[in-house]
């Protein structure tokens, strides 16, 4: 039995305003290719297909076009996809009695009260293959233990235990699914805004218990293991979501299992289908430098533009930067995403930006950590007392 899985597509997207549904078409096309070459017999997608809960109507067509077309080519394969935090449960929830005609099975919501909604039994040819598609878990999503001593890992593990509960009868390998932060692993600097902060929502690799062949973890964009368990992993993005993950190996996972459960996991790499550049790659330049390496650098190497930004050193004075920087630009066949204006020098593991349009894709903590250091220059971070009443704020928003 041949698994595939993937995560954290974020149909529709756009990447500092330039618009990617070509990027993403060209994935999906890719995707299909390797079903087909692959002979998967399971798809599975591990939280926020789309980008916002909102998506633009392009990128659900996008979507459900690539099912049509997966489920033409490929007519036995199941497709399993979550609701991640960038999705809207009810708006996913919506097509779902459409796409069970194409094998493709939706789940937007864990209601604590019938936890065997999330549990598939699938049939791979002659092979049972359960799959506990569980999706982004709220607060309000979690059942509470019975001395009402509640924290959100002790929720998520519940969760777990009561959907692995309803499974009567084992046969063959058990997969987990889940979007969430799992302690340790690694995050990208600026795309992964955690909307509840201090801690509550990373959780221990032990919520998924001892019953399961192979957890399929999405929300981090970078491809890696979880406590160094092979059986545990998230496939992250297929594309670069910000210049931080320019140089991640995006890829999704090929998992291959018997009736005895898990035999390999191995990456298959998702092309680059434009290229994210910084200029220059390290430090900041001063305005004529910059202007210089602009000129110098050879665009026409790449088959479609890529995305480039560019760094300008904060002690740069000259009020005409940007008339220079775009004369310098013109008739470059490239994807302009602004100025970076560095501070070098600093002795945190932060450049500071002076840019506002970097103010959004940051998360909450690091902006208070900023805001801090406004009034307590020689303090690099805000106290815990803060960042725990930051994240209290957040948590009763979201609820």
């Amino acid at each position: 039995m041949k698994v595939l899985h993937t995560s954290d597509w974020h149909l529709g997207q756009s990447f500092y305003e330039h618009d990617r549904s070509e990027e993403h078409q060209l994935f999906l096309n890719w995707l299909i290719d390797v079903l087909v070459q692959q002979q998967i017999d399971v798809l599975l997608i591990s939280g926020d297909i789309f980008h916002t809960a909102t998506p633009p109507a392009s990128a659900e067509k996008q979507l459900y076009t690539f099912i049509q077309s997966a489920s033409f080519k490929c007519p036995d394969l199941h497709i399993v996809l979550i609701a991640g935090n960038h999705d809207s449960a009810n708006r996913i929830e919506t097509a779902k009695p459409l796409l069970t005609s194409f094998n493709t099975h939706v789940i937007g919501r864990f209601d604590k009260l019938a936890p065997e909604q999330v549990v598939l039994d699938l049939m791979v040819g002659k092979q049972h293959m359960h799959v506990v598609a569980m999706p982004f878990l709220r607060s309000a999503d979690l059942p509470k233990p019975e001395d009402d001593a509640f924290d959100y890992q002790i929720g998520v593990q519940l969760a777990y235990q009561k959907a692995k509960e309803t499974i009567k009868e084992v046969q063959g390998p058990i997969i987990l699914m889940g979007h969430l932060h799992a302690k340790g692993g690694s995050i990208s600097e600026d795309s992964e805004r955690n909307l509840n902060i201090g801690g509550f929502d990373a959780v221990s690799a032990t919520v998924f218990g001892e019953q399961f062949d192979y957890v399929a973890l999405g929300h981090l964009h970078k491809a890696q293991s979880v406590a160094k368990q092979t059986a545990i992993r998230y496939s992250g993005t297929p594309l670069p979501m910000s210049f931080s993950e320019r140089n991640y190996k995006h890829q999704v996972l090929l998992c291959d299992f018997n009736e005895q459960g898990l035999v390999d996991v191995k990456p298959l790499y998702v092309p680059r289908f434009k290229d994210v550049l910084y200029i220059p790659e390290l430090g900041a330049k001063r305005l004529a430098e910059l202007c210089e390496e602009i000129a110098s650098h050879d665009f026409s190497q790449f088959d479609n533009a890529p995305y480039i930004r560019l760094k300008l050193s904060a002690a740069e004075t000259s009020s005409r930067f940007r008339v220079e920087v775009d004369e310098a630009l013109k008739g470059k066949n490239v994807k302009f995403c602004g100025i970076e204006r560095v501070s070098e020098g600093i002795t945190t593991c932060e450049n500071v930006f002076e840019d506002l349009g970097k103010v959004e894709s940051l998360s909450p903590n690091t902006l208070l950590d900023i805001a801090y250091r406004e009034i307590e220059p020689e303090q690099d971070t805000a106290p815990a007392s803060l960042h725990d009443k930051l994240a209290e704020v957040i948590a009763s928003m979201e609820e």
